[in-house]
């Protein structure tokens, strides 16, 4: 319980900036359009041609999951995260010993917890991150998104370092 308050203070930051930055995205810039881009690559650019990366702030509806996968399919996809959430929170809270899993689930969860928001506010998920790498567009998306993503790195690397631990510790030198 002693570090619970660390989660908690991230998971409330990771959520708070989440909705904010999609309300503020929401009701200012307008929906990204494939036929008349406001910009090059729509939206407010950030920074352009920098080393050969473009980055703006753009006004995408998803209805899906991630790149828009299953965006026919709404309710059944809400009925799914929401069990995944239910399960994954019931793990964290209830049955999970290891602390080197706290954070990553907790990231994932409040990544998870604020697309379901989304889904109850809009009707749909609001993207708003638009990279460009040398020409290439990668895909548009948010804050819960990042959460996520941050959070599932973070299962693979918190375990192999824990394995690779002993063979740093015999690197060191005096």
């Amino acid at each position: 319980m002693g570090k619970c308050w660390v989660l908690i203070v991230i998971a409330s930051a990771v959520l708070g900036l989440d909705i904010m930055l999609k309300a503020y995205t929401h009701h200012n810039i307008p929906v990204m359009s494939i036929l008349f881009p406001m910009f090059p690559y729509g939206g407010v650019p950030i920074f352009q041609d920098w080393h050969g990366i473009d980055f703006s702030i753009n006004h995408v509806i998803n209805y899906g999951a991630a790149w828009g996968v299953l965006g026919g399919y709404g309710k059944w996809l809400l009925v799914l995260r929401i069990s995944m959430i239910l399960c994954m929170a019931y793990y964290l809270f209830f049955y999970n010993k290891k602390s080197e899993n706290k954070l990553p689930l907790t990231l994932i969860l409040t990544g998870a917890c604020a697309n379901v928001i989304d889904y109850f506010i809009y009707g749909h998920v609001v993207d708003m991150f638009h990279f460009n790498f040398w020409g290439y567009s990668f895909a548009i998306f948010n804050i819960a998104d990042a959460a996520i993503c941050l959070g599932v790195f973070f299962m693979i690397l918190f375990p192999w370092l824990a394995k690779t631990k002993p063979f740093f510790k015999g690197l060191k030198t005096r």
